[in-house]
């Protein structure tokens, strides 16, 4: 079964890189000049989302198996090979963020699938594997001077609230945590007891971050933090409406592509 791995020290913290491989678009503009294509996976990657990519008439479709401070994973789920896995495992160092890239595939078999390894295979994903590299590198340095904005996971009685949407049109209906921009000169935390108070017209105390930083736009991350009611009931003062939701409610509504990447660290907040 061959497999190739590839290592990058990246100037940036952790979940900076974090943020950069979880840019859908890095990857395909990554690939775009070595005869391979990549789409899909929406704006943001996250746990369940699908990649369909082609290498000339080979097509085959990636599903995300793992998107989170930690790293991306994706594994083959329909394409010409019995199996193909692609991973990227993230670890501070004193210098920096280490990015370990790994892809291993299965060959058809025979003769024919290991000359094919040997001629095409390896190369290919040796020059695949480069170039992601050199990509999330320029995207993480992009990102450190990025602006923030706020998410608050408030947790209450076992439940998580979240806040449905009512503009833009293409965000309306659907839901997300409550928060909003960072102002020049304010932390995090600040923003978060100012934007609950704002949107929510409630008191919260901020707790730890939660999950990893998400890509809006170019220049633009959410942080997500834990945070406690102190005084107050959550009222929808911006947004269309409010719900308290449980474990079982958590993946069956319909968040925005960067709220869903936080699925997968909000679950271990309900019981």
């Amino acid at each position: 079964m061959p497999e190739l791995r590839a290592t990058t020290l990246v100037d940036a913290p952790l979940r900076t890189v974090a943020a950069a491989l979880l840019d859908a678009r890095l990857l395909a503009r990554a690939v775009r000049g070595l005869g391979v294509r990549i789409s899909g996976g929406g704006p943001v990657l996250h746990v369940g989302a699908s990649l369909t990519g082609s290498v000339g008439p080979l097509r085959g479709t990636l599903a995300v198996t793992r998107a989170d401070t930690t790293g991306v994973s994706a594994a083959l789920v329909d394409g010409p090979l019995p199996r193909l896995s692609l991973v990227t495992d993230l670890r501070h160092t004193g210098g920096g963020t280490m990015v370990v890239d790994s892809v291993e595939w299965s060959s058809p078999g025979g003769p024919v699938g290991r000359l094919a390894d040997v001629l095409v295979g390896r190369g290919l994903a040796l020059k695949v594997l480069r170039a992601r590299a050199a990509a999330v590198s320029r995207r993480s340095v992009e990102l450190l001077g990025a602006r923030v904005v706020v998410g608050a996971a408030i947790v209450h009685d076992g439940r998580l609230l979240a806040q449905q949407r009512s503009y833009p049109p293409e965000a309306a209906g659907r839901w997300e945590l409550p928060g909003g921009r960072v102002e020049p000169g304010e932390t995090d935390e600040a923003a978060v007891i100012r934007e609950c108070a704002e949107e929510l017209g409630v008191a919260v105390t901020p707790g730890a971050q939660l999950g990893p930083d998400v890509p809006l736009t170019d220049d633009l991350l959410l942080r997500a933090y834990t945070a406690t009611l102190s005084a107050g009931t959550p009222t929808a003062v911006e947004h269309r409406a409010l719900r308290w939701l449980s474990a079982t409610d958590l993946d069956t509504v319909d968040w925005l592509p960067a709220d869903r990447v936080l699925l997968p660290a909000l679950h271990p907040l309900l019981p």
